[in-house]
């Protein structure tokens, strides 16, 4: 076992993009599990999206000069609680540092199928695959053979949404991306019909290129030029689904999206956001929804594997530039 545990502070508040002197890895003894509670060596982290916008001084958001929360996957070492047992693998959100202490409460226990990796768990069946099922299926409400825009396709909940859009038969299926090699690389392989470069030009342009008859959905990870591109695009009841707003979160000066407001009313339009954490209960029918598609092989993992704790903060910085396709994992031991 080691001696030492390593936890990530944020010690400033960014304008604009973050850097590493945002961060300080913190050196501390190996802590000792609480009575009823258990010390979990952590295997597995999530960099997402969110974790920018928390590092603002927002409600909800992270403390300075503290350890910062992520979700992770980790391996009881050390247990004073039979209901959690040396050993075992665990699911919790202490994340940002290699080792934590955890209570019962604290964690989710993860169900093993055969042949599905861990990864897994904080992708497609972690909260970034519950974010693009819940936004086709709770929010967007899709119908087979209806035509989708995503924005920021090739990121975590795009490839998902875009593979789980195909697994419930939809139409034709366009996105937007920040290269022509990740264009390319959705085309190619994880199913979308046409990806366009949103530095190619007004997105307006570029989404009437490739759905020139308009979309009957869009789900919006991005914001800003997109949004009101999509707006314009949509047609008669079409959906706007919000799931973040990258375009935003380090440019917080850029002006807000301008589009036609009398569109929504004219075309019925539906625009809602939604929190993932709100929607729980959707857990167990995204695994009986996507395991299957996983073993089967119809469902493939689109991840960004970094290797190494002391790696975490260079890979959330370039998956804010857009240094990934698919979702960023970071690898410690196994």
């Amino acid at each position: 076992m080691n001696e030492s545990a390593l936890t990530v502070h944020q010690t400033a508040r960014p304008h604009g993009y973050p850097t590493a002197g945002h961060f300080a890895f913190v050196e501390s003894a190996l802590p000792e599990p609480v009575a009823g509670g258990a010390l979990v060596e952590n295997l597995y982290w999530s960099v997402d999206p969110y974790h920018r916008e928390m590092m603002d001084e927002v409600p909800g958001g992270f403390a300075l000069h503290a350890p910062l929360e992520g979700r992770t996957i980790g391996r009881v070492i050390a247990s004073r609680t039979p209901r959690l047992a040396e050993g075992e693998i665990v699911f919790h959100r202490q994340g940002w540092r290699t080792h934590a202490v955890v209570t019962p409460e604290e964690v989710r226990r993860l169900p093993r199928f055969d042949g599905v990796p861990l990864t897994a768990y904080l992708g497609v069946l972690g909260g970034t695959g519950l974010t693009a099922y819940v936004g086709l299926t709770r929010i967007a409400r899709l119908r087979e053979g209806e035509d989708l825009f995503v924005s920021a396709a090739a990121g975590g909940v795009g490839t998902a949404t875009g593979r789980f859009a195909r697994l419930l038969g939809a139409g034709r299926l366009v996105g937007s991306a920040g290269s022509a090699a990740k264009a390319r690389h959705l085309t190619r392989e994880v199913g979308y019909d046409a990806v366009f470069d949103y530095h190619d030009g007004p997105a307006a342009d570029l989404l009437a290129g490739v759905a020139p008859d308009g979309i009957d959905v869009f789900v919006d990870n991005v914001g800003g030029e997109q949004l009101a591109a999509a707006v314009g695009a949509l047609r008669e009841f079409g959906r706007v689904v919000r799931i973040g707003t990258i375009s935003q979160y380090n440019t917080p000066d850029a002006p807000p999206p301008r589009f036609d407001h009398a569109d929504i009313v004219e075309k019925s339009i539906r625009m809602e956001g939604f929190l993932v954490g709100n929607h729980r209960e959707v857990q167990e029918e995204l695994y009986e929804f996507a395991v299957p598609h996983l073993l089967s092989g119809r469902l493939a993992l689109d991840e960004t594997v970094v290797d190494g704790f002391a790696h975490i903060v260079d890979a959330f910085l370039a998956m804010l530039r857009g240094g990934n396709t698919g979702k960023t994992i970071v690898r410690g031991r196994p």
